[in-house]
């Protein structure tokens, strides 16, 4: 399709009812499509952070030392392990031991003192 002049006459996508103009495509350049499939990208490697984050966490931060914002020696297990319902049977044991016994279990051990100073 040429319009009189020789000039190319884009197909339209839309005819306005009413007035009768067609409506033109928009044009399309190289530096949108580059724009639009980096932020699709920086979206997906947003999204996917997240799922790789869940699932490594648990185990990186055990092994992170305490003096630099990891879990302190005497932490509780993680719930899901053995030793989880191990430390909560104990706990629950020591729960319901008498207040007298509970008290003697926590009293540390005199410390032997040394006669050689």
């Amino acid at each position: 399709m040429s319009a009189p002049g020789g000039v190319l006459n884009p197909s339209s996508i839309i005819t306005h009812k009413e007035s009768g103009r067609k409506l033109l495509p928009m044009p399309t350049s190289a530096r949108h499509i580059i724009r639009l499939l980096a932020v699709a990208l920086a979206g997906c490697g947003l999204a996917g952070c997240g799922t790789v984050n869940e699932r490594i966490a648990a185990g990186v931060s055990d092994a992170i030392p305490a003096a630099i914002g990891g879990l302190p020696a005497d932490a509780p297990p993680r719930p899901g392990t053995a030793k989880y319902d191990e430390f909560m049977r104990e706990r629950e044991r020591k729960r319901l031991q008498p207040a007298a016994e509970r008290e003697q279990a926590a009293k540390p051990a005199p410390a032997a003192q040394d006669t050689a100073r």
